[in-house]
């Protein structure tokens, strides 16, 4: 089985969370940005590469990974939440470290950008990114979300609403 290593961004604003969707491909569900880690690359330098390669941004923020996971793609039925275009195979073993990013305020509302250089080949992917809160009833619920990118948000909300508490 392949082994990749991913390395993802969960950027928040307050409770709301960037998010985006492929208009080209609309079924897989609302996604967080981030990617394949390159070889000899840190989890933490690939999740600041793929966040700016993928939404044109740079972050001036800290990045604290408050979770991991370990997803084994080939034994997971290729439906729902998982289910890949045809010329994007997630086939192998992906371990995940997971970045919480906390912004005071946001960048932009809604954007498109375009990932020019695939990790797996291809044509370039336009992303439509836009905020969606953490606490609404379409965030709670993780089949809103491609290859479990939902699965994390429990561990976020807390984060968040711990951090409000202090505040």
């Amino acid at each position: 089985m392949r082994l990749y290593h991913k390395a993802y961004v969960y950027l928040t604003c307050g409770t709301d969370l960037l998010v985006f969707d492929e208009p080209d491909t609309p079924w897989l569900g609302l996604q967080v940005p981030g990617g394949t880690v390159d070889p000899g690359e840190s989890f933490l330098h690939g999740a600041m590469r793929e966040f700016a390669e993928e939404t044109g941004l740079e972050l001036d923020a800290a990045f604290d990974q408050f979770s991991s996971q370990d997803l084994p793609f080939e034994t997971l039925p290729p439906v729902g939440q998982f289910r890949a275009p045809p010329d994007r195979p997630l086939k192998g073993r992906h371990v995940r470290r997971n970045y919480h990013v906390r912004l005071s305020a946001r960048p932009k509302d809604t954007w498109e950008h375009y990932e020019m250089h695939p990790s797996s080949g291809g044509a370039p992917i336009r992303f439509r990114f836009f905020w969606i809160g953490l606490f609404e009833a379409k965030a709670q619920d993780e089949e809103t979300f491609f290859a479990a990118f939902g699965a994390p948000l429990n561990a976020l909300r807390e984060r968040v609403s711990a951090s409000k508490n202090v505040a």
